[in-house]
């Protein structure tokens, strides 16, 4: 498991060009410096660049095109996934490194371990997706923004429907209080978000994952 608009006039489409004016996101933090980044076009069949010759430190890959499901897929099939703010470009990503999970090697801390001894959850698939999403998307104590816009919301509202998208809902007395989503592509599942309204609701939600992805293997 791994564990996440268009720029410039005058270019043909799909040539690499030097972003100069990208808004600030969590992950620009290198603004005098200028890297050459794909610039997609309308074709959602359109190939992404190797991310081993990314150039970005952060790992930014492409912007532009759309989210559709064939580029979605086609992102995720080489690593690559959607992060953008509100109001600015799409933007694709591909960090190195990033964090992978290997099902039968995840480590579970014994406190962990007796909640989930404890019974006291319940946890289903695919019961309430768009409930997931929206629990993931809601502000946080620090009030922070989202990076779940509303047409990023709809983007993998598709990918469930067309049986791409997974979502794991842990409930307590039948109210959802926490869980998880992403992207299921052959044997790798791309966790994009996960949340919690009780303590350790999102961590039973990743456990139970890791033991259904190594159930599988």
């Amino acid at each position: 498991m791994a564990g996440n608009g268009s720029a410039g006039t005058g270019t043909l489409p799909g040539r690499p060009e030097i972003l100069r004016a990208l808004p600030r996101t969590r992950h620009e933090r290198h603004a005098v410096r200028q890297f050459a980044v794909l610039v997609l076009d309308k074709n959602p069949d359109a190939p992404f660049p190797d991310p081993r010759q990314c150039e970005h430190p952060d790992g930014l890959v492409a912007v532009g095109g759309d989210l559709s499901r064939t580029r979605l897929l086609n992102a995720y099939r080489h690593g690559i996934f959607p992060w953008y703010e509100p109001g600015g470009p799409l933007l694709w990503w591909s960090p190195d490194p990033r964090a992978v999970l290997i099902p039968g090697h995840m480590h579970v801390s014994r406190r962990l371990a007796r909640t989930l001894r404890q019974k006291r959850f319940e946890i289903t698939v695919n019961r309430d997706f768009a409930a997931v999403v929206d629990g993931c998307a809601a502000p946080r104590d620090d009030a922070a923004g989202t990076w779940i816009t509303p047409e990023m919301r709809r983007a993998y509202l598709h990918l469930h429907e067309s049986g791409d998208a997974v979502s794991l809902e842990v409930r307590r007395q039948g109210r959802l209080v926490g869980g998880l989503y992403g992207v299921a592509i052959g044997r790798m599942f791309f966790a994009e978000s996960k949340f919690h309204y009780e303590r350790d609701a999102s961590k039973i939600a990743l456990v139970e994952l890791m033991r259904r992805l190594e159930a599988r293997s």
